[in-house]
This record gives C-alpha cells, structure tokens and sequence, in this order.
C-alpha cells in the first residue's frame, strides 16, 4: 500500500512535466507557422507601398488593363431611366481621344499643307493657264444668277465651316498661345455655333447645285478624251468639252458624295444620341474630320484653279460671262450649242 502511494505520487509530477513540454512544442509550432505566414505576406505588403514607401490605396485592386481587356465597357447599376449614364469607362474612347489629339493633328497638317505646297509649286514652276488666243472682247454668257447664287451660298458657306472646323482641330494649337485662354474660349464658341447653323446653309446650296447640274455632270465618252488631251493644260493639245469638263465633273461629284457625308456625320454629332450610341458617335466624329480634311484639299485645289490658276476662269461664277476665246479653248462642245441656240431664233425670224 504503501509502494503504490508512493509510486502514485512520483508518477504525478512527471504527468504534468509532460503536458507542458507538449505545450511548449505547440507553442513553437505555431510560432513557426505565423512566422511562416508573415514572411509569406511581406512582399505583398510591400507591394502595396509607393516607390516613396507611402500606402498606395490602388494597389489592392483589379489591375485597369486587365479589366479592360475582360469587358468592352465598364458599366455600374443606375436607377435613372438612361441606360447610357451607366457606363463608367469605354476604352474605345481611349483609341478616338489619340485619334483626335495627336492622329487627326498629323493627318490634317500634312493633307492641307501638302495641298498647298503642291498649288504653291505648280503656280511657281507652270504658272496661270493664259488663254492661247488672247482676250477677244466678246462675252458668252455661261450662269445665269440664280446659279451664281447657289454656287456662292455653298462657297461662302464651305468656307466657314472650313474655318471654324479647323479651329476645333488646330485652335488650341496654333491660336491659344497667341491670343490667350480668355479670347480663345470666347471665339471657339463663336465658331462652335456658326459652324452648327452655318451648315444648313451649306446644305441647301449643295441641294440646290446638285438639282442644276446634275444632268450636265453625267460622266461621257468626251471626259476621257479630255483626261489623255491633259485637261487643257498642255498647250499642244486640244482637250474637248461640253459644259462642265472631266475635272470640273470630279468636283461636283466630291462635292456631292463628301458633302452628303459631312452632313450625316455632323448632324448625327449635332443631335446626339437620337440614331447612335457613344460609340457609333465617335466613329461619326472621325468619319467627319476625316473627309472633312480631304474635302478642304479638294476645295483648295478647285479654288486656285478657278482664281490664280487660269485666267478667265473666275469671270464665269464673278459676272457670269466668259471669253469667246476662253471658251473656244476650253468649253468647245458647250460653246457650239450655245451658239446654235442663238443662231436658231434669229435664223427663224428671219425666215418669218
């Protein structure tokens, strides 16, 4: 009995001798693994830190590119009937904002300055087309006024819509350095709203040019002997045409197809969001700036041919007549049926 008593209690110290070593090994195992566990999360902390060691609250989250590549747009939930206030982020907004503030800037310089550069050169080296004969002193009447107005209410009105367009693409540029922040806000907004009521004028010229001479714009067997003559511009050679000849046929329908484009994409940019979304607004946007842009050339060329590079030419949209001689050399055709119908009325009264 009393062996076992003290064996009882021998044993009862060693019981708890073992519970705490065992305690003890826990201890330090869970030790190890939070210290495991911390090393683990020490990168990412770091990473979480600015380059200055600052927090960065961004770092946490999605990475924007890797969100943006998931989704065509990035959309919140609204409680306003407009769907369209729900989008937070369109990337292809990115892609039309370079277009218009570094690609269109490039684009435009070099199509108009290109433009120039070529008129400035051949008016250098080839000089104004003279007329072969010399003036005669006889006029032969080409537009009646009606037709002078159309032309020069889409002229005048191209003219403005050029300006006041290339302003929005070139102002900040070339005019805000010059004239100030102040000056240049209050004559951007000047040309924002002529250039917006200004192009129903331009509309209604294009209408009405088109219902005069559309007939006489037909392209016909004459206008390619007219392009292998070299359009008159080669003294040798004789190039025939009626009313309007080749080139002057290219620009009416520039004119026409350009025009019609400029219009739908500006009234669609005029009057948001009534046909198209954001996106088909934005590639409205560079639709129009694009032909905007050629058109302008287009125009800079019919301008100096009709001005500096031909003489008599202007006469025919100024006064509405035109040289014998000048027509002989360049309108043959149109001339010899114009001087049968005057010949025809007095050979019948004559004849009465």
């Amino acid at each position: 009995m009393t062996a076992c008593t003290a064996t009882g209690r021998a044993g009862g110290p060693r019981g708890k001798s073992s519970l705490a070593i065992s305690l003890v090994r826990i201890r330090l195992a869970l030790g190890a693994l939070i210290f495991l566990a911390i090393a683990g999360t020490a990168p990412a902390i770091a990473q979480q830190l600015a380059p200055d060691g600052a927090p960065n609250p961004t770092a946490s989250g999605v990475n924007q590119q890797t969100l943006l590549r998931e989704e065509p747009r990035i959309t919140g939930y609204i409680d306003i009937p407009d769907t369209r206030a729900s989008v937070l982020i369109q990337p292809a907004g990115r892609t039309w904002d370079h277009f218009h503030e570094v690609t269109l800037h490039w684009f435009g310089a070099i199509v108009i300055i290109g433009m120039i550069a070529v008129l400035g050169g051949a008016y250098l080296i080839v000089g104004p087309l003279r007329i072969s004969a010399g003036q005669s002193g006889k006029k032969v009447h080409r537009f009646n006024a009606f037709e002078r107005f159309s032309h020069w209410l889409t002229a005048v009105s191209f003219v403005v819509l050029g300006l006041t367009g290339l302003n929005i693409t070139f102002g900040k540029i070339l005019l805000l350095p010059v004239i100030g922040k102040d000056a240049f806000s209050s004559l951007s907004q000047a040309a924002k709203y002529m250039h917006n009521f200004t192009s129903f004028a331009f509309v209604i010229g294009l209408v009405l040019i088109v219902a005069m001479w559309l007939k006489d714009n037909i392209p016909r067997k004459v206008d390619i002997d007219w392009l292998r003559q070299g359009g008159g511009f080669i003294k040798s050679k004789h190039a025939p045409a009626g009313r309007f000849n080749a080139g002057e046929k290219a620009v009416f329908w520039i004119a026409l197809l350009a025009g019609v484009a400029v219009a739908a994409s500006g009234y669609m940019l005029l009057f948001p969001f009534y046909v198209t979304n954001i996106l088909g607004m934005q590639i409205a946007q560079v639709v129009h700036a694009v032909i905007a842009v050629l058109f302008v050339a287009a125009i800079l060329a019919h301008i100096y041919i009709g001005t500096l590079g031909m003489e008599g030419a202007f006469e025919a949209m100024g006064t509405g007549e035109v040289d014998l001689n000048w027509a002989k050399e360049h309108h043959d055709l149109w001339l010899r049926d114009q001087l049968a119908k005057e010949h025809q009325p007095a050979a019948s009264a004559s004849a009465d």
